[in-house]
């Protein structure tokens, strides 16, 4: 019997007042017993992904020695729109950004503070801005440098290509904070040697000379 039914038929009313009291004090139990469930899952929940962030447990955007599949972005992209996709696998969001002056640039989708989704915004700045609404966080547009709020890095970068039919393609990634050619060198070195020849990056070229010799 639920606080809102009625004591059975017969029942005398010191029994129904006990019965009542009984009832009211199973329902409270159960209901603290259930917010203080949900408060404790919640609150794990959070301080695990706070804390697997923080320390790296957690998967990170572009976090791998080999060279990624290339895959097509979109058919075109022109300036002050973007576009989101997922790179280097399925599971990872990245957005690709036109910049006014025509500069194509790609970032991890994925905030380094507590990795809510980050958002392009056109109207911020002469640029615009890749903004995460959780807890304001707030990266330059051109760089994935950290502008404003708690993120403690910069934005993973998502190298991207324009082919001549206008299509834009994700061909490799790069770690929070990273020179882009330490990634591309890291990535390339294995998998394609003569453009991480071309790049310059000196373990192709030891590789090259010592081929020689």
């Amino acid at each position: 019997m639920s606080v809102t039914e009625q004591p059975a038929p017969g029942t005398g009313p010191d029994e129904a007042q006990e019965q009542l009291r009984d009832r009211i004090s199973a329902d409270s139990l159960t209901t603290r017993r259930d917010y203080l469930r949900i408060v404790a899952t919640v609150s794990g929940g959070l301080a695990v992904g706070g804390l697997g962030v923080a320390s790296g447990i957690l998967h990170r955007h572009g976090d791998t020695e080999t060279l990624p599949e290339a895959r097509k972005v979109t058919d075109r992209l022109d300036p002050g729109q973007s576009v989101a996709f997922r790179y280097p696998g399925e599971e990872d969001r990245a957005v690709a950004v036109r910049l006014s002056d025509g500069t194509l640039v790609g970032y991890s989708a994925v905030c380094t503070h507590l990795a809510c989704a980050v958002l392009w915004r056109e109207d911020r700045g002469p640029e615009g801005e890749l903004y995460c609404p959780c807890h304001e966080g707030v990266f330059d547009a051109r760089t994935g440098e950290v502008t404003a709020g708690p993120p403690p890095r910069p934005l993973p970068r998502v190298f991207l290509t324009e082919q001549l039919d206008g299509s834009v393609w994700a061909i490799a990634t790069a770690r929070s904070g990273e020179p882009a050619k330490d990634a591309l060198c890291r990535q390339f070195g294995d998998s394609r040697p003569e453009v991480a020849q071309r790049l310059g990056c000196p373990d192709a070229t030891r590789a090259t000379e010592t081929g020689r010799t």
